[in-house]
């Protein structure tokens, strides 16, 4: 028993394991909209465009919440402004947005110099440098995306399945556009020292992949994928103890092999379906 419970000894884990347990509900709330709206490339790319503010508020000395946050909130209007341009490949623009701003960062590494633990933790996440001031600005923004997307509930909604009817009975689409923008932008940078650069993007999509193979309805769907998110943050932290592994891979692992379970278990429904539907018609 002992053994089990000498993580919770250490302040810094128990800051660990809260903010784990709050990035991965955070991920999978978001994510649930990103996942349905196919824009997982947006969530990857933006990622890795903040990196490049992450660096330069490091270097300056900047709160890297503010450095950070201040590039993540110009990258996020480019990325959905320029997202809207039909002249051009969604996919295409943004990787140019995102690598260049990539780009930024790593040529501001390599001309700085001793910059190796803490590139390290900004790609792959370190659990070591949570302090109670991470789980409050997580809890935070935790809180304002929850009772931003709780107000707008059917607006998002409406612009999730059908934008193009959305706008034809007046919603804002454009404006909800760049309100999600701003929210994916906040959640990338309040999880970024627990989950790193790298791992983000698969903590937006695992979880909501997840829930949507257990669930055909959109409530029930969005339970799910925060409660998916919650737990395995929770557990992928508590694992990367005894492990000994960085904290965003253990936690994108264990969501890895939950998304397996849950894939044989609804492959397994659907051949029992097929074969009850087979003696029915014989």
């Amino acid at each position: 028993m002992d053994l089990l419970l000498d993580p919770f000894r250490y302040e810094f884990f128990v800051n660990g394991l809260l903010v784990a347990a709050l990035a991965g509900g955070l991920c999978a709330l978001v994510g649930t909209y990103v996942v349905l709206r196919n824009m997982s490339y947006i969530g990857h790319g933006l990622s890795h465009a903040i990196f490049g503010g992450a660096v330069a508020s490091f270097l300056v000395g900047v709160n890297f919440y503010l450095g950070a946050g201040a590039w993540g909130v110009a990258s996020a209007l480019m990325v959905n402004r320029v997202s809207r341009r039909r002249s051009i490949g969604a996919d295409a623009a943004i990787g140019v947005i995102t690598t260049a701003s990539f780009a930024v960062g790593i040529a501001l590494i390599s001309s700085s110099g001793g910059f190796t633990r803490n590139f390290e933790a900004a790609l792959f996440g370190n659990v070591l440098g949570v302090s109670r001031v991470d789980v409050i600005v997580v809890a935070a923004v935790t809180a304002v995306v929850a009772l931003v997307i709780l107000l707008l509930y059917r607006q998002f909604l409406f612009l999730t399945f059908d934008p193009e009817v959305a706008d034809v009975f007046g919603v804002p689409t454009a404006r909800l556009d760049a309100l999600f923008a701003l929210i994916l932008a906040s959640t990338v940078i309040a999880t970024m020292q627990i989950l790193g650069v790298t791992l983000i993007a698969a903590d937006l999509v695992i979880p909501p992949v997840i829930a949507r193979l257990l669930s055909d309805r959109f409530r029930t769907m969005l339970t799910l994928s925060v409660l998916i998110g919650t737990v395995s943050g929770f557990a992928g932290m508590y694992f990367s103890f005894y492990l000994d592994v960085a904290s965003g891979a253990s936690i994108v692992l264990t969501q890895a092999l939950l998304f397996t379970i849950a894939y044989a278990a609804s492959a397994g429904n659907r051949f029992s379906r097929r074969r009850l539907a087979g003696v029915e018609t014989h």
